[in-house]
């Protein structure tokens, strides 16, 4: 199973929200955002929280586990 944060990106898009806004409101990286999120890479917990915390969330809202696909 992966982690998939494309329920966080709906959510930001719902709130006309940017990458850059989630930066400034969870004190979180470009790094971490562009490169770690967008790619669907492994994050800590509390970087998770930090998000969560910022748009008033909980994690089952920005966060889902996917079936690896078998090639």
């Amino acid at each position: 199973m992966s982690a998939s944060y494309q329920k966080l990106w709906e959510l930001l898009k719902q709130r006309n929200m940017k990458k850059k806004d989630l930066e400034e409101l969870s004190g979180l990286s470009h790094y971490v955002i562009n490169n770690k999120l967008t790619q669907n890479k492994t994050v800590t917990t509390e970087t998770l929280e930090k998000i969560c915390r910022a748009l008033g969330c909980t994690m089952n809202d920005i966060l889902e586990f996917v079936p690896d696909r078998k090639v």
